[in-house]
């Protein structure tokens, strides 16, 4: 018994740190999107006032 409830906890662990990871990628890749856009826009905006 306790071996069975140990594993699904094991499990439900490890489930919830690769979702986690897998979405830890995706927000890190969207902030990093979102960074490169703001600094063209500032680029963008020193080039105007030259």
């Amino acid at each position: 018994m306790f071996t069975r409830m140990f594993t699904s906890v094991l499990a439900a662990l490890f489930l919830i740190g690769f979702f986690g990871t897998v979405a830890g990628c995706n927000t890190v890749e969207g902030a990093g999107k979102d960074i490169e856009h703001g600094g063209k826009a500032i680029k963008d905006e020193a080039n105007e006032h030259k």
